[in-house]
């Protein structure tokens, strides 16, 4: 099913064999986990193909979890590394993103944008009130990703009254005592599809969890869609048409 096209490049949902399998070889070259096939939590999950509209090509994927609420979060992958009991009473439709990757070879920014923009015509489709998922750094060495890490404790948690707990074995603190994160080099070492939950107003964990299996550490990240800034909801429906 087509979702949104722009320029060179549209949004569908994966449909077949064919379909998951062009998602995996994309996958497999970004997540370790997934060199093995797809996981369980494929099964219950929408996969979308981001493809090059002039020979549909596939340069992107990422796939999505629809929540009733948040009395569904239990279903959710991210419910297995971080405590989200605080989350359990919100009250409208959730969806969980996860697994976004990039061909290697193609880092043209209009891949994202519109990722984004198909994301925003499935939350206005759906009636979503919070999407969330965990953002990935690569590698389990925290040292590398410190300066990016810094700024999420410094000016980026969660409100107290949603912040995840503690779940996992392998949690890093963001916060630290007397460091005074840079703006530049935390924005240098952000994940791209971070850097856009937070001017979208989004929100992380208190901590971050090294992922072995995955060969990368991640931080729950959540935005509110009606906390979004207005000049922001207007981009992103601009792109959404």
């Amino acid at each position: 099913m087509s979702i949104l096209t722009r320029g060179r490049f549209a949004v569908r949902e994966a449909r077949g064999p064919a379909d998951l399998a062009a998602a995996m070889a994309l996958r497999r070259a970004v997540f370790r986990a997934d060199r093995a096939g797809p996981e369980p939590h494929d099964a219950i999950c929408r996969h979308m193909l981001v493809e090059d509209a002039r020979d549909g090509a596939p340069v992107a994927t990422f796939r999505v979890l629809r929540l009733a609420s948040g009395a569904e979060l239990d279903r959710s992958l991210a419910a297995r590394s971080y405590g989200l009991a605080r989350l359990e009473g919100f009250g409208q439709p959730m969806l969980e993103l996860g697994r976004f990757c990039a061909h290697p070879a193609r880092g043209d920014a209009d891949i994202l944008r519109v990722a984004w923009g198909a994301l925003t015509r499935i939350v206005d489709r759906e009636g979503i009130g919070m999407l969330f998922g965990c953002a990935s750094f690569p590698g389990t060495d925290p040292a590398p990703h410190r300066p990016a890490l810094d700024w999420l404790g410094a000016h980026h948690l969660a409100p107290a009254h949603w912040r995840p707990e503690r779940r996992a074995a392998g949690a890093l603190p963001l916060v630290r005592g007397g460091v005074e994160p840079e703006a530049r080099r935390a924005m240098v070492a952000m994940p791209p599809l971070l850097r856009t939950y937070l001017a979208m107003g989004g929100w992380v964990s208190d901590h971050a969890v090294i992922d072995p299996a995955m060969g990368t550490l991640h931080v729950f990240t959540a935005v509110e869609i009606a906390a979004i800034p207005p000049a922001r909801q207007r981009l992103l429906r601009a792109v959404a048409g």
